[in-house]
């Protein structure tokens, strides 16, 4: 994890790889729970017997549930000790490249585009997040993603 003092110190880093995070196990369970969720059953990800049989070979993770986990991937990868909340600002894009079977694991790579001061002293952070698929060649998922960080 790497850890920064203030968000200066980190918005001080623009156009570079700031952190990777931790990997995380794709689980049967966690696409069960998403697909409950969210009222999305497709067959692709929630009937292992014909997934098996299927394009992929295996039940695939949904890629809203790919995309739902980078909030996990910055709280395993950064920190900025003089932050007190932070928020989601949006999206600008985003591109499902691979599928992620179940019993996979994912990380992602966070790259830091733009950062520019906000009010109450906070910042606006704009970042590319690679999510790659461990032993894939493509990665599943790269999203830009914007949060707002305030200390």
């Amino acid at each position: 994890m790497k850890t920064f003092k203030t968000l200066a110190d980190m918005a001080a880093l623009v156009g570079q790889e700031v952190a990777v995070s931790d990997w995380i196990t794709i689980t049967q369970e966690q696409v069960n729970q998403f697909a409950e969720a969210t009222g999305d059953h497709q067959w692709i990800h929630v009937d292992v017997e014909r997934a098996k049989k299927g394009p992929f070979g295996a039940p695939i993770a949904h890629g809203y549930l790919t995309l739902s986990l980078l909030p996990k991937f910055f709280d395993s990868a950064l920190r900025v000790e003089q932050v007190g909340m932070g928020v989601n600002y949006g999206l600008n894009r985003v591109r499902f490249m691979a599928p992620v079977p179940v019993g996979s694991k994912v990380r992602g790579r966070l790259k830091l585009l733009k950062s520019d001061p906000i009010d109450n002293n906070g910042q606006q952070m704009t970042w590319e997040v690679t999510v790659e698929i461990e032993g894939g060649t493509k990665p599943a998922c790269v999203a830009e993603s914007i949060a707002r960080r305030y200390p």
